[in-house]
């Protein structure tokens, strides 16, 4: 497989990746709470061989600086006036957990911009919400979360991200790196706007509403440790949606079952009317 150069761009507040030729099909990848671009780091060596992959920084995550809000119809414009930038439209967008709310929230403001979704591990409604490992309602919440936070050590961080997973995971370094980029408050505000944007409407009955359909893309383990995973089938009430359950895998599957995720992906944006065909790969 042939190894692409990376380029990394500074844009609208938020880092921006560049991975594979620019010319193939573009696919946007965008992270979950707290996380980083380097969350999917361990796909984008098979999917930059065919597609041209833009990864984000969010607001106030990795190598962005913070925002006045992190609402999350906010943070989708400013994903838009990045694709904008890059005069991209069309685009296959996959969003990691609350990644797929600034998807959908992307999709009902920029229809044109969007021509496929794919959430993975994004849970559907408020009702799903699990109750969270010990550790990451110590690490997150008051009243030692401010204070462990500053604390926290790359074993700390690796940590919280196995609790959510149902397998044992290595967590790339370049991620434990990225994560340390977000602060405290920060996060909490994320955590708030997201819980704000499920409060007010479902993310099926969002994507039931568009005012252009895409085809929409279901990735969730069957062992994930912050939904409920039969709440997936929410999904189902959603037109043209495709529905993936991975078993032996949680909240994780970029890290956990980055093989296979990256396959679906591929396999996905790779029928959807409008996408041109992915370059041959090296």
């Amino acid at each position: 497989m042939k190894k692409y150069d990376v380029q990394y761009t500074y844009t609208h507040g938020m880092q921006v990746t560049h991975d594979g030729p620019r010319h193939a099909p573009p696919l946007l990848l965008i992270h979950g709470s707290g996380a980083a671009g380097a969350s999917w780091d361990l796909m984008v060596p098979a999917l930059a061989a065919r597609r041209h992959v833009i990864r984000v920084d969010l607001p106030g995550c990795g190598h962005s600086p913070p925002a006045s809000s992190y609402a999350v119809p906010e943070q989708a414009a400013e994903v838009a006036a990045l694709l904008d930038s890059l005069e991209l439209t069309g685009v296959a967008v996959a969003g990691h957990s609350s990644g797929g709310y600034v998807a959908t929230a992307l999709a009902e403001q920029r229809p044109d911009l969007v021509a496929a979704l794919a959430l993975v591990s994004t849970g559907p409604s408020l009702d799903a919400l699990l109750r969270q490992p010990l550790l990451l309602r110590v690490l997150l919440g008051p009243p030692f979360g401010p204070l462990l936070w500053s604390l926290r050590s790359d074993a700390w961080i690796r940590g919280g991200i196995r609790a959510t997973a149902a397998r044992p995971v290595d967590v790339p370094d370049q991620l434990v790196a990225d994560v340390r980029g977000t602060t405290y408050r920060a996060f909490r505000k994320v955590l708030r706007a997201n819980s704000a944007y499920l409060a007010e409407r479902s993310v099926p009955e969002r994507l039931a509403a568009l005012p252009r359909p895409v085809p929409v893309l279901v990735v969730f383990g069957e062992g994930d440790r912050r939904w409920e995973p039969s709440s997936a089938r929410q999904y189902d009430t959603v037109p043209n949606t495709r529905i993936e359950m991975l078993p032996g895998v949680g909240h994780v599957p970029l890290i956990e079952a980055p093989d296979v995720t990256g396959d679906l992906l591929l396999a996905f944006t790779g029928t959807v009317a409008g996408i041109p065909p992915a370059v041959p790969e090296a």
